[in-house]
């Protein structure tokens, strides 16, 4: 039996996000990845079932990063407008300096695979953010709606400034995070 090696690991997942971001799902196959990778395709399935697993794993790893990255230096006893602007501003850090992850939390979102792929894993992630607004509600800092909606309305346009920037068509950078951030917290103030 082969042992597995976290660097090809590593390999593979950069490699499939490379390969996804550049030629789509549909065009993306095992044996592509592997050969982006440095890899033996045999190899790829040393590590992952198929390539459905593959994709699960990858998005699960990269939700992971993202979540650390999100409640890095966050504290559940920190008055909620200060943890909210930490963790708004922490996933702003995430999208500008991992471009390639967070284009391919966008495409993998928008496919139906996620339907079939680590839905209850990846949610579990981010359950501070949910008792964060939920902790707002209760202060009546938030409006009384439910919590998906309010998080739906502060983080994702978020989202698609980040698309609109690298898209080209929004020049967005660090100096407009503060104002991000204060229309993010207006969008759902009480």
């Amino acid at each position: 039996m082969r042992l597995k090696d976290d660097n090809k690991t590593e390999a593979i997942f950069e490699a499939t996000i490379q390969l996804l971001n550049e030629i789509g799902f549909a065009e993306t196959s095992m044996s592509k990845i592997a050969k982006r990778a440095g890899v033996s395709a045999a190899t790829i399935y040393v590590y992952f079932q198929n390539k459905e697993d593959m994709l699960g794993k990858l998005y699960l790893n990269v939700k992971q990063k993202m979540s650390r990255r999100m409640f890095q230096g966050f504290a559940d006893t920190a008055p909620v407008q200060e943890g909210f602007e930490l963790v708004v501003r922490n996933y702003l850090e995430f999208i500008l300096n991992n471009k390639d992850e967070f284009l391919f939390i966008e495409q993998f979102t928008n496919s139906p695979l996620l339907q079939n792929l680590c839905l209850e894993e990846s949610g579990s992630l981010f359950n501070p953010i949910y008792e964060l607004f939920e902790q707002g509600k209760r202060q009546g800092l938030f409006k009384q709606e439910d919590t998906r909606l309010l998080i739906t309305y502060a983080m994702f346009p978020l989202a698609q400034l980040a698309k609109d920037h690298y898209n080209g068509t929004f020049p967005f950078d660090r100096s407009k995070m503060s104002t991000v951030i204060q229309m993010s917290w207006d969008a759902i103030k009480a």
